[in-house]
Parts: C-alpha cells; structure tokens; sequence
C-alpha cells in the first residue's frame, strides 16, 4: 500500500506559542481539490489576537474560521488567506490558481465549491489579499459613501488603506488616511490617497472609518465627524474595553455608530449577493497594481512561527505579512 501524503499546517500549540506540524493528508474524496499552497497571508490584526489567546469566550463560535481545527485559545490551526494550485480535481480547476479561506498549510482537500478562481489578472502572490477585501467591501457597504463625500478614514492598516481606495474613486469625493506612523505615508501616496498622522478636528467629515483598532482611533473618529455624520466601526478589540466620550457633541451632533463584520452580507445587499459572489468581486479588485504597496514583507513558511510571534508582541510597520512556500520542485512560488 503506498504511504499516505503528508502535510505541513501551523498551530497555536498555546497562546504565544506557535509550531509547523506534520501530519497525513487524507485522502481526496468525491467533489474535492487537492492544492499545492503557493503563498498565503497573515490578516496581522486578528491573527495576533488569536494568536495570543485574546478571542473571548462569547466570540469563539463568531470566530472560527473556515476549515479551522481545535478551539480557542489553543491548540488551534487557525488562518483564512491562502493561495494555491490545484493539482487534482475537475478539469475546469485543475491547474487553476486559486484563493481558498483556509489555514496556513502547505498542501489540502477542500470541496470544490469552496474555491474561486483567481482572475488572469491578478498575481498569486497579491491575491492573498482577497480576505482583507473581501472586508473592506462590506465596510464600504455598510458605510455608504456618496459622491462628493468627505470621508477620512482613521487607520492606515490593510483593511483601512483598501476601504479608503474603493471610497477614492467616488465621483468629487475627498478621502483622508489618519495614522500616526509616519510611514503609512508613503503607502497612501502609492495608492493615491491624502495622508495624515492626526486626525483633523473641523467636525466637518461626512463619513469616519474607523480601523485603527485602537480606542483613541474611535475617540477621535467621533472628533472629525460632522453633524448627523455616521461613524463605521470596523475594528474588532477581542476582549479590550473601549471607553468612550458618548457626552460632549456626541448627541448634540446626531452621531450615529454603525458596525461593520464581514462575517455577515448587509441586510440590504443579502437577497442578491452570497458571500462567494462577494468574494469573487474581492478578487477581481485586486487587478489594482497598487495594492502591491499593501505586502510589507514576505518570509518562508518554516518561518512562521517565529514571524507571527514578532508581528503579534510588536507589529512596528508591517502591513500584510506574505508566507511563501516551496512547491514539490524545489522553487517557490509565484505568478498567475
């Protein structure tokens, strides 16, 4: 009988602690592909969190993500960027480039109906963007920017920077990054978008994003907003309390905070879009050669754990993070 195949996946073995483990690979059943990973990318803000066990108990079932295995906080193989070829499955597939929202692995089987095609267009390599995305596509549906709208967006991460571009090309709109690294600068200027390091305070902003992940980027978003403006919250604090000044012009303002998730379609938009066609439309923004700004890094997958441990205790300048495996030849990937 000839040897199973084997696979290489990470996992928080417990919180703050990371290892690459072997195991073997199942069988591929009917209706499934087998993917040979190419690149896949670390979502830094949420990854971290999970990473050093800050998801609370009452998000567990909220948080898991697909294809997950064990429970929080630990041990669990945890991640939803993955980039891949399919080397076995149906002949519209194989061969394909593919984004998949699954764990950091080298190899896997998954349904067939779970994968999408990555666009002739877009790099594997920039695909791993697909879930950050996928997410700013809800904030900006939740958040419903109009043409000529002043829209400054508080935190100038992965998911901000791509909010603030799909809000960019709005007819006359005005869209300003805040974010007090100073290097985030250079990233909106290779996007095409007005930087700051401190919010403005004139109140005048017809729309506030917020995505900073931090309390005082929401203070402040309820600084800029103008009267009867709307606040998105797009940052998700896992078991931090977030204080804020729900006095002062909050009321006399008319302020209204709205959630964003992406785990969940807008009300408005649900009878028309799945989250695959969501998804596919995430993909197909990343033609956008920019958004090659947004990778600040790239290490090889044994490095992982190493890497997420440095990203989750002081993420300094990094952006999206890029893990690069080797494919069965020896070379690494990259391309369509």
């Amino acid at each position: 009988m000839p040897a199973m195949p084997t696979a290489r996946s990470f996992w928080i073995r417990a919180p703050g602690h990371g290892e690459i483990v072997s195991a073997e690979l199942p069988p591929r059943q009917a209706g499934e592909v087998l993917i040979r990973t190419t690149f896949s990318g670390i979502s830094r803000g949420t990854e971290a969190l999970v990473f050093r066990g800050a998801v609370p108990p009452s998000q567990h079932a909220a948080m898991r993500a697909p294809f997950q295995e064990g429970e929080f906080p630990a041990p669990v193989k945890y991640g939803y960027g993955s980039v891949g070829i399919v080397e076995e499955g149906p002949d519209r597939l194989r061969g394909r480039t593919v984004f998949c929202l699954y764990p950091h692995q080298d190899r896997y089987c998954v349904p067939a109906a779970v994968v999408h095609a990555v666009p002739a267009r877009v790099p594997a390599s920039r695909a791993v963007l697909a879930a950050n995305m996928e997410t700013a596509v809800n904030v900006v549906w939740d958040a419903r920017p109009g043409p000529g709208d002043e829209i400054v967006v508080i935190g100038g991460g992965v998911v901000g920077l791509l909010s603030a571009t799909l809000c960019r090309d709005l007819p006359g709109a005005q869209v300003t990054v805040v974010d007090p690294n100073r290097s985030r600068a250079a990233v909106a200027a290779a996007l095409g978008l007005t930087y700051r390091p401190d919010p403005p305070q004139d109140a005048t902003a017809d729309l506030v994003i917020h995505a900073s992940g931090h309390p005082d980027g929401l203070r402040a978003a309820l600084a800029a907003a103008g009267r009867e403006a709307t606040i998105v919250e797009a940052s998700w604090y896992g078991t931090s309390q977030v204080p804020l000044p729900l006095g002062e012009a909050f009321h006399a303002r008319r302020l209204t905070i709205r959630s964003s998730q992406v785990g969940h379609v807008p009300p408005d938009r649900a009878p028309r879009w799945s989250r695959g066609r969501r998804l596919e439309l995430a993909l197909a923004l990343l033609a956008d050669a920019r958004l090659d700004a947004l990778v600040s890094g790239e290490s090889g997958f044994d490095e992982l754990p190493a890497v997420l441990a440095a990203l989750a205790a002081q993420p300094g300048d990094a952006l999206c993070h890029r893990i690069r495996y080797v494919d069965p030849l020896g070379t690494t990937g990259s391309g369509t």
